[in-house]
């Protein structure tokens, strides 16, 4: 780690963060990373200079442990501590993440419009500023180096870069499972198929095309040109999505290629990160049908393999309004088996989502609890259900958020299995 003080500016490279993601109550930083510190602002940036997160640590900013941070698809997102009490029961992690951009939140939180917050995002440029009279006084190599890469990747950069990364994988990322929350959301997609199987009539984050796996090939020069796309900052990453809506049902032959290739272009047992992680959504079909050699397979794979499967409900009358062409056995066949893959699997876990809302039908949640209540085959330490707001049905009221909460409480505590709230991400 070199420190370097500039015209009241302290610039410090190769600072070390935590090697393992983890659940904590404090700010945590992850992987490698140069800082700029103000007497005002914190600025970090990735190994290639580009911003990644922003603190202000004046009088005016919002809370003294909390931060934002640019994804690789150029979102702002503001990690907050969380106004209501008990943020990790409701979403398993000590921070609540305020997204830029519509999701599916009921928690009412807007810090991307507080003054000071947007103060801290438009400094960014005014330090640029400062660092373009300051590089031809830089004296060491590097210095000079790190500085040059700030000044280059400004906003219009930054979002061509982004652009650049869906062009390579053939579009953005509409949602990530739930579960690389463990990662902080820190993966490198790999697409290995397209649309999904049912086209349900509440989705909203689908493509609406029809399932269709990627060729091969595809899926190796998708990798090769992800590579020299992250650089330098491969380093910081330990971590993959194979996409997009259901990439299990792409069967074994092309996860296997994807996976194994990834980890070796991708040089994870090199990565400043411990382990390496994979994550990959199911469906009902892909988890009924699939043979137990794909789940071998997955199981024997350098990574800790997270699939997560969309069930929505236990309710016949609930699965028609929501416009899921399944039915309720095949929703207690699925449930049966990514109970056993949890059990027989060391190294994979699978977890469900069910939708939640104020105005689905009463016979919604009883039947959820028949499913995940007090069971003897099912194991607390793994497969963790998510329940997925739906805000399309008059949830923008504060007060029925706050119900919805607390029914959401109620049932945790009746559920045998970790319960959290799915917050929809996209990258």
């Amino acid at each position: 780690m070199e420190s370097y003080h500039l015209s009241g500016l302290i610039i410090t490279l190769d600072k070390e963060g935590s090697r393992e993601f983890s659940k904590v109550s404090f700010p945590v930083r992850y992987g490698r990373f140069f800082e700029i510190k103000t007497p005002d602002t914190i600025f970090q940036f990735n190994l290639k200079g580009e911003i990644k997160y922003i603190q202000g640590i004046g009088q005016g900013w919002p809370h003294p442990a909390e931060w934002l941070k640019r994804t690789v698809g150029n979102d702002w997102i503001y990690y907050s501590a969380g106004g209501y009490k008990g943020i990790y029961d409701y979403f398993g992690e000590y921070y609540f993440p305020c997204l830029s951009y519509p999701s599916n939140s009921v928690i009412d939180e807007d810090p991307l419009n507080d003054p000071s917050v947007i103060c801290a995002k438009k400094s960014l440029q005014a330090l640029r500023v400062r660092l373009d009279k300051l590089i031809s006084g830089a004296k060491p190599e590097r210095l000079k180096d790190f500085l040059t890469c700030v000044m280059r990747n400004d906003e219009e950069i930054l979002r061509r870069r982004s652009d650049q990364l869906h062009r390579l994988i053939g579009g953005r990322v509409t949602v990530l499972p739930p579960d690389t929350r463990h990662v902080d959301y820190e993966v490198i997609p790999v697409i290995v198929a397209d649309g999904c199987l049912y086209h349900c009539g509440f989705c909203r984050v689908k493509t609406g095309q029809d399932f269709t796996p990627r060729r091969a090939g595809d899926i190796v020069r998708q990798i090769k040109n992800l590579k020299r796309y992250y650089g330098k900052d491969l380093h910081n990453y330990n971590a993959i999505f194979l996409g997009q809506h259901d990439a299990l049902l792409a069967g074994r032959e092309l996860l296997e290629l994807a996976a194994q290739k990834a980890y070796e272009l991708f040089e994870f047992e090199r990565s400043y990160l411990k382990g390496a992680s994979l994550f990959l959504f199911g469906s009902i079909d892909s988890i009924i049908h699939s043979e137990e050699k794909l789940f071998e397979s997955l199981d024997r794979l350098p990574f800790s393999t997270y699939i997560n499967v969309g069930l929505e409900s236990n309710d016949p009358v609930t699965l028609e309004g929501l416009k899921k062409p399944v039915s309720v056995e095949q929703v207690h066949e699925t449930f049966l088996r990514i109970s056993d893959i949890n059990r027989r699997y060391e190294k994979i876990e699978v977890t469900a989502n069910f939708v939640f809302g104020k105005d689905l039908p009463a016979s919604h949640l009883p039947s959820l609890l028949e499913l995940i209540g007090d069971r003897p085959n099912l194991s607390r330490n793994k497969g963790a259900i998510y329940l997925s707001p739906l805000m399309e049905e008059g949830m923008r009221d504060k007060e029925d958020k706050r119900e919805l909460l607390r029914r959401f409480l109620r049932l945790k505590t009746q559920s045998r299995l970790p319960t959290l709230i799915y917050l929809i991400q996209r990258l």
